[in-house]
């Protein structure tokens, strides 16, 4: 019977915290000597993906934070994109 491999998500479908649990363990893998220059880079690639997954969710969730702007009443609002202010 032929194994199946299993189809590593997208790095824009991993959660941000396991996004950036991969990409250290990639990079602690790269800074030892045992990896030979082909696989060192497959990591590359892979943590350049990953790497720019995380900062797609990190601005993602900036954006958010900032729609959120107290109004006069001092309550948190949600805001159209229009209205911030970078």
């Amino acid at each position: 019977m032929a194994v199946k491999k299993q189809k590593t998500p997208a790095p824009d479908e991993l959660p941000f915290e396991e996004g950036l649990k991969k990409l250290e363990a990639i990079v602690e893998q790269m800074e030892g000597d045992e990896l030979p220059l082909e696989d060192l880079l497959k990591h590359y690639e892979e943590g350049i993906r990953l790497a720019q997954g995380c900062q797609e969710k990190l601005e993602s969730a900036e954006l958010k934070i900032k729609k959120l702007q107290p109004n006069t009443d001092g309550e948190d609002e949600l805001v159209d994109d229009d209205s911030i202010e970078f």
